[in-house]
């Protein structure tokens, strides 16, 4: 008897950079970062339907060159050896190149929800492995929330839960490219001032619960991007200083750029600032991990066994 298709509607969230550094760049090539991820509401939406069974097909929708959506089904059929046949429906709401982490957010709800609805189990490790291997972001939205992040982005460590915040995030459409904003940073194999990059790092990562707790309270952490990208797209350094004189606490540029948000005292204040911007803008508000972990056991209800993270299969 042939088994039935299983089916799952999930959502892949954003993130912005509570403030970033570069150290240095790496002998592996990558560069050495030390920054703060933030799960925001704004997501796509990824429909997946798994077939147990028949040789493995993989059919993804849209077509996009380099899919992560492709990549990451590809690297889960292999690790678990599956056989069947996925179709992906991807429906972007995240801008691309943006510094959100759209495409990496894409790929990672693949890593957590397929195994469930294929009825097999991928231990934490091979899944921040796999993650790793598809982009330096991705590790994180396998944890979600808030979390201070080491090395290249892929070493992480989970932050207490902060106040839900609500903020505004303006995607001007400019396309920064990412070696060539590090280039400008010019960071070569050492770094002179790396001691006093990592101990503002400490101490912001301490003050964290008081800035979360008390929005008004202005950040003691940078994104160290700001200064070389400002000046390459000087249109990014007047959309911060608009959200500064619209009465956000602090603004800042996610990632190297090009989006940039805003973080108000009240959902109010974000709406009376969107006002002036139309779709250029969007409100978004802060998801906590426990917020992150229940939206994904709302999605995978129908197949999961329990409330464990990661998910886990009620087929296995």
């Amino acid at each position: 008897m042939p088994v039935s298709a299983r089916r799952a509607r999930v959502r892949a969230l954003a993130k912005v950079n509570l403030g970033l550094k570069v150290l240095h760049k790496r002998p592996d090539g990558f560069h050495e970062l030390r920054t703060v991820f933030q799960t925001i509401s704004l997501g796509d939406t990824l429909e997946l339907e798994y077939t147990p069974g028949g040789r493995p097909r993989i059919e993804a929708t849209p077509e996009i060159p380099n899919n992560l959506v492709v990549r990451a089904a590809e690297a889960v059929f292999e690790a678990l050896r599956l056989r069947g046949h996925l179709k992906a429906a991807l429906t972007k709401r995240v801008p691309m190149g943006g510094g959100l982490g759209g495409g990496s957010s894409d790929a990672a709800a693949v890593l957590l929800a397929l195994p469930v609805l294929a009825g097999k189990v991928l231990p934490v490790s091979r899944l921040l492995e796999i993650g790793a291997g598809l982009g330096s972001d991705v590790p994180f939205f396998l944890l979600g929330g808030t979390a201070a992040a080491l090395g290249r982005g892929t070493e992480l460590y989970p932050l207490p839960d902060g106040r839900r915040q609500h903020g505004l995030l303006v995607a001007p459409g400019v396309h920064v490219s990412t070696p060539e904003a590090y280039k400008a940073l010019g960071r070569g194999l050492t770094s002179g001032a790396s001691s006093n990059i990592i101990n503002s790092f400490q101490a912001f990562v301490w003050d964290l619960g008081g800035l979360q707790n008390c929005p008004q309270k202005p950040p003691v952490f940078e994104n160290d991007f700001e200064s070389v990208v400002f000046d390459l797209y000087p249109r990014l350094k007047s959309i911060k200083r608009t959200l500064l004189k619209q009465g956000a606490s602090y603004a800042m540029m996610s990632g190297s750029g090009s989006a940039l948000f805003g973080v108000f005292e009240s959902r109010d204040a974000v709406q009376a600032a969107r006002a002036k911007w139309g779709e250029a803008a969007l409100a978004v508000h802060t998801v906590s991990r426990s917020q992150y972990q229940a939206l994904w056991w709302r999605s995978l209800a129908p197949h999961m066994d329990g409330k464990v993270w990661p998910p886990r299969s009620r087929y296995a």
